[in-house]
């Protein structure tokens, strides 16, 4: 197997050359003296990570920082510096640090952060090579354009939805969408109709919540002139403006007993009839209806017609919600970043590792539509080189499922390492060793669910440390 390559970027020969020794059994490591040496074998050399210093000689580490992300496929950067720096350390990662460690190194540490920070780029380059494949898949398919390129997502039960909707579209069939609120059920609908082979432009959207039910009635079937109040000429309804398309019901639940009735009429026998007129127009429409509501159990019950719902319910696609595919969360945060940094003239910028496992762990009352509003609302809010935590809605920063409120990092970053330290951090003074130490390794605990194998992998020590450290402090 391939090792990873590994860029030390050091002043200092023997600090470049120790580090070299320490680690080159698990990287393919390449060194460099200055910037113009880190950025000569940067561009001619695929390199997966970076370990530099913030002092190079007269030079800084943050200007190598700036030039890497100027490359097609920068390294994950990882910087080192004194205990003194902490403060410029911390500016470094949010001009595209993924980390640092501050000197004297501790090489365990070192090495655990490099691997840490190499799982995190091979997920984002499988979840790259992931959508590529998925959008490959689907143009040998001979899915149309905005067809199932649009239902982001790996997981199985999306699967199931691409198969559901590539089996049904080709047909005429009648198809209920249901799902909550936010799942993309009128994603569906459109992708049902760019692959049904109708024209394009022959998709008509009604929302049945949003008008009364004398304006839906004549939203849907038309109105001859003078059949009510107001009505000064003869209109086209929706139905015979889709003949030969598709028309998409949205909030089926929500119509009226009496436009049940005419909707009923329309699928048994492909004819409406304009509001006051008993002319009866034909017409060749599909129709695709959804809503957030149990369609059965309302018609058990007897506020919606089970006649109705028999000739709706022909075929069935059920969308999940976003709980039931985290998996998914990834992607189409990705996909989103995509979008609003184009559409707000932004270079695209990637979640920080705990921004991600914060979406990762959230709820999703509002399913993929409310994590698309709150990917827009990180890339609005952010001007560093990557969307934190703090980027993002407060309504999520806030929830019972947000990690601890420091990121996996401030326990280097902020001096709560436990190695101990030649110059403790001002911060350090507040406690006694004692109590840093027991705080550092519950938050630790805390943050790893009490898994203790993570949690010395967190801390930068090994397992066996931990549990000493345990019985020692308890």
């Amino acid at each position: 197997m391939t090792s990873a390559t590994l860029l030390i970027v050091d002043d200092e020969k023997p600090t470049r050359n120790g580090l070299r020794m320490a680690l080159e059994e698990h990287f393919d490591c390449y060194l460099a003296a200055d910037i113009k040496e880190a950025m000569s074998i940067l561009k001619s050399e695929p390199i997966d990570l970076m370990l530099t210093d913030l002092r190079l000689a007269g030079e800084s580490g943050m200007d190598l920082l700036d030039e890497t992300l100027t490359l097609p496929s920068p390294p994950v950067s990882i910087m080192m510096t004194a205990y003194g720096s902490v403060d410029t350390a911390v500016e470094a990662m949010r001009r595209g640090a993924w980390n640092f460690v501050t000197k004297p190194l501790n090489l365990d540490s070192v090495e655990l952060l490099l691997k840490r920070a190499l799982r995190s780029r091979a997920l984002e380059k499988s979840n790259t090579r992931l959508a590529q494949e998925n959008a490959e898949l689907r143009v040998k398919s001979g899915a149309p354009k905005h067809g199932l390129e649009k239902l982001i997502g790996q997981s199985e039960a999306m699967r199931k939805v691409g198969e559901m909707v590539t089996q049904v579209a080709p047909t005429r069939a009648t198809v209920l969408i249901e799902g909550e609120s936010g799942t993309g059920k009128e994603l569906v609908a459109h992708a049902i109709h760019q692959m049904s082979g109708r024209p394009a432009d022959k998709l008509l959207v009604v929302n049945c919540a949003a008008l009364s039910p004398q304006l839906l009635e004549s939203e849907l079937f038309g109105h001859e002139k003078g059949a009510f109040t107001g009505a000064t000429q003869k209109r086209i309804g929706r139905f015979e403006q889709a003949d030969g398309g598709t028309i998409f019901l949205d909030e089926i639940g929500e119509i009226d007993p009496a436009v049940q009735v005419k909707l009923l009429r329309v699928l048994s026998e492909r004819t409406i009839e304009r509001v006051g007129s008993n002319k009866s127009v034909k017409v060749d429409v599909r129709v695709i209806t959804a809503t957030n509501k149990n369609l059965r159990s309302m018609a058990a019950k007897g506020d919606f017609r089970e006649d109705l719902f028999f000739r709706l319910n022909v075929v069935r696609i059920l969308m999940p919600t976003l709980r039931e595919r985290a998996e998914d969360v990834v992607l189409l945060s990705q996909a989103f970043l995509k979008e609003f940094s184009a559409e707000n003239n932004k270079a695209i910028k990637p979640l920080s590792d705990t921004a991600l496992a914060l979406l990762r762990s959230y709820t999703w009352p509002g399913n993929v539509r409310e994590l698309r509003t709150a990917i827009e609302h990180g890339i609005v809010m952010s001007n560093d080189n990557r969307i934190e935590v703090r980027h993002l809605p407060t309504f999520i920063q806030n929830s019972e499922a947000k990690p601890p409120a420091h990121d996996d990092s401030e326990l280097t970053t902020k001096g709560l390492s436990l190695e101990k330290k030649e110059k403790p951090l001002a911060s350090e003074q507040e406690f006694n060793l004692h109590e840093l130490e027991m705080r550092t390794i519950q938050r630790a605990l805390n943050y790893t669910k009490n898994n203790r194998t993570d949690a010395a992998q967190l801390l930068g020590i090994s397992r066996r440390t931990l549990q000493r450290k345990l019985k020692e402090l308890s």
